[in-house]
């Protein structure tokens, strides 16, 4: 099993999916959850503050959005005469089903999987080398921290509803789409703001180059997850791993984790 040694690292950062947990939790669990129980969420919480806002937010990403598809729904829901909750359900769907990156959907999905998660009809499938791993990095004083596209409610969800029990306890910082786009190298140059550090004492791991990249110009140290589809191309990323056991980190004072 090849190492890989990083050194003058205080903070992790953590991608989730296809890093911590499956690729597929979340394409085919957790997104076919939210579509499923969509309609009827809306249709029960619609009175609230928040969801008001959020059918709001998503009323004017609609409006400017100028996607042909998106333009061409938009066309046939005022046609029909169609608004508020109900007439907001159809770019829902297509976001979804594109899986864009749009936060106010995010935050809506979260909501959804929220009432799954306490319902026992979802649970956060951590893989096996994942809480040992971050367990033994806290202990040896490292700050554990999270970024992933996914609302910080939905990323909790997943950890507090594991497999492997509550997980929450291990991360200090969390970080969503809120902070930025995780292709932006700034995203990463804000994240090391806010966890009061330089960013290259920073170790994220993720399965995504473009994301790696990114936060590799922002100045963090990348390793690359490989453990699922073995995408990545050989060479397309320096340090590429399949498991957190491969990973050697040793911290600002030279203490071995």
């Amino acid at each position: 099993m090849n190492e890989v040694l990083r050194t003058g690292i205080s903070h992790v950062l953590l991608d989730i999916e296809g890093t911590t947990c499956p690729v597929t939790f979340v394409a085919e669990i957790l997104f076919p959850y939210a579509s499923a129980n969509l309609v009827h969420y809306l249709k029960m919480h619609q009175e609230e503050a928040s969801v008001r806002a959020l059918i709001q937010e998503l009323e004017i990403l609609w409006q400017q959005d100028t996607d042909e598809e998106a333009r061409d729904l938009l066309t046939n829901d005022r046609k029909s005469g169609e608004g508020g909750v109900e007439g907001i359900v159809p770019y829902l769907m297509l976001l979804i089903q594109c899986d864009r990156k749009v936060t106010p959907l995010k935050d809506l999905q979260g909501k959804i999987w929220a009432e799954g998660y306490a319902r026992g009809e979802l649970v956060g499938p951590i893989f096996d080398d994942v809480p040992p791993i971050l367990r033994h990095w806290q202990q040896q004083g490292a700050v554990l921290a999270v970024y992933s596209s996914g609302s910080i409610p939905a990323q909790q969800l997943i950890y507090k509803h594991s497999n492997h029990g509550d997980l929450r306890p291990l991360f200090s910082h969390w970080f969503d789409t809120h902070t930025g786009s995780k292709q932006d190298p700034r995203s990463y140059t804000r994240i090391a703001e806010l966890m009061g550090c330089e960013p290259e004492a920073i170790l994220f791991v993720s399965d995504s180059p473009t994301e790696l990249h990114a936060a590799g110009q922002g100045g963090l140290q990348v390793v690359c997850m490989n453990r699922e589809t073995n995408a990545v191309e050989d060479g397309e990323i320096e340090s590429t791993i399949s498991s957190f056991h491969q990973i050697n980190l040793k911290m600002d004072s030279g203490n071995l984790l």
